[in-house]
């Protein structure tokens, strides 16, 4: 197991660590199975407030907490923190959605209506919505058909 020496590095030493410059990269790019959750308008605020706020977590660990971080809890809270700071940042409460479930489709993606009655062809997610119920939470989404211009909506559980 590799170990991190867990001594409170300075900002411009995070800033420019692999593990902060990899995750900016890639949270803040598009791939193939996951688009950039991060609106860009947020993205440079976001970068300061993550690494402050990493620095401020790291100072707060107790020795024996800091004996025991290793790259993969460090890297791991740091992504956390990222959207942290991503969701204080975001506008509307859909970018809150999309930080919290970044593989999910979003407003204006296309689907497909696997040739059920009124959705066979093109769809559009027009909005999604966030709803609970006790303890479990669902995504409801509207989508209107480019056919025929109806409008249906469908649910699903959140892990």
């Amino acid at each position: 197991m590799i170990r991190i020496e867990m001594t409170l590095p300075t900002t411009e030493d995070l800033a420019n660590s692999e593990m902060v410059q990899q995750t900016f990269a890639y949270w803040f790019s598009d791939h193939e199975h996951v688009r950039s959750p991060f609106p860009f308008y947020i993205q440079e605020d976001v970068k300061g407030k993550s690494i402050e706020a990493f620095v401020e977590w790291i100072g707060k660990l107790n020795e024996k907490a800091k004996e025991e971080i290793n790259e993969e809890i460090a890297h791991e809270k740091f992504e956390e923190i990222l959207f942290q700071q991503g969701s204080a940042l975001v506008k509307t409460d859909d970018e809150i959605l999309t930080l919290r479930f970044p593989f999910l489709p979003r407003a204006g993606d296309k689907i497909d209506g696997d040739g059920i009655d009124d959705r066979s062809g093109e769809n559009i997610i027009q909005k999604r919505y966030l709803i609970k119920e006790r303890k479990d939470e669902f995504m409801e989404v509207s989508v209107k058909n480019t056919a025929s211009g109806k409008v249906w909506e469908t649910r699903f559980e959140l892990p």
